[in-house]
């Protein structure tokens, strides 16, 4: 899976969560939960999506390196089949 495909997950991920988040406003070096005003039970909840369509395995202790964009999908290409 490459880059943009993994940003689609990510964004339809985050519309079942944030259906008013604007997509194509984000920036990808901004703190993402900043951005759509997510609190720690939308994250948690975001997070588990991603866990389900991805199927990748995202331990607690790594949650706080997805602070941005940028670094989520950095993150899951590394981690993705």
């Amino acid at each position: 899976m490459d880059r943009e495909q993994l940003k689609g997950v990510v964004f339809e991920t985050l519309r079942g969560i944030a259906p008013e988040v604007q997509l194509s406003q984000l920036e990808p070096g901004t703190p993402l939960r900043d951005q759509v005003d997510l609190d720690s039970m939308d994250w948690l909840h975001f997070l588990m999506g991603l866990h389900q369509k991805l199927h990748v395995e995202i331990p607690e202790s790594d949650y706080r390196q997805l602070t941005t964009l940028e670094r989520l999908l950095d993150y899951l290409g590394k981690r993705v089949a």
